[in-house]
């Protein structure tokens, strides 16, 4: 058994568990997807910035270590473009409408992550293409996946169409737009200032998640939608038909 990581700076620390009963429910969501195939398999985890996606992703990434599966973690935030790329091309990355439609480089995640990662792919798998904050191109950096791994990888716009046809099992955490905005605020208090972190949830984020519900559909994709408003009250919702 193996975990690999990505090399990314942009990371966050593995979260003490929140309650007994959220960590039962996430060992029963192990088990459900250990039990797909004993072969390499592709999870997505998604929902709005501040959804709690990545805590979620390494605490099911630890269950399933727990099940005897070796996991890969990854983020779809590390395979967007660079900033240079924005400013060379003339794309719009700062409003939501620019974040959602040209921020992400679809090509690179689904030739270095989501296919070699998957149960007839290399193995050879790149966690990290660019790193978000330093810029730094990790294209090069592979990971050999071993044949049973279980590739954990959490993210807004993780069922958009370029991605979707790849994923084994998807998650939506379903949270109130207002509880993931005062979340990513408090994360990113710190670095960014009150004021550039509430301007970038109410003009960025904010604006390209309801494109991407409103076209999109999600929770319509997801096998599992939790309700991860109380972190230490999680539940299993209704799946959701468009």
């Amino acid at each position: 058994m193996a975990s690999f990581e990505s090399v990314s700076t942009w990371r966050q620390p593995e979260p003490e568990p929140a309650s007994g009963s959220r960590t039962i429910l996430i060992g029963d969501v192990a088990d459900t997807i250990n039990r797909l195939s004993p072969r390499r398999l592709r999870v997505a985890i998604d929902g709005r910035t501040g959804a709690g996606k990545t805590s979620f992703g390494h605490e099911l990434a630890a269950a399933l270590r727990g099940l005897g599966r070796s996991t890969l973690r990854a983020s779809l935030d590390d395979f967007k473009y660079p900033w240079r790329d924005a400013r060379e091309r003339g794309y719009d990355r700062v409003t939501g409408e620019g974040y959602y439609r040209n921020a992400y480089d679809f090509r690179s995640a689904v030739d270095l992550l989501l296919v070699p990662a998957g149960p007839d792919g290399s193995g050879e798998v790149v966690l990290c293409a660019h790193d978000p904050l330093t810029g730094v191109d990790h294209r090069a950096t592979f990971v050999t996946a071993p044949d049973d791994a279980v590739l954990i990888v959490d993210s807004v716009f993780a069922l958009r169409p370029e991605y979707d046809e790849y994923w084994d099992f998807r998650i939506w955490l379903e949270v109130e737009p207002d509880v993931a905005v005062a979340r990513g605020i408090g994360r990113d208090l710190d670095a960014e200032g009150i004021e550039e972190a509430t301007r970038v949830r109410r003009d960025r984020y904010g604006p390209a998640e309801e494109i991407y519900i409103a076209e999109v559909h999600p929770t319509s994709k997801s096998d599992l939608v939790i309700d991860n408003n109380d972190y230490s009250l999680l539940k299993i919702l209704p799946s959701v038909s468009e």
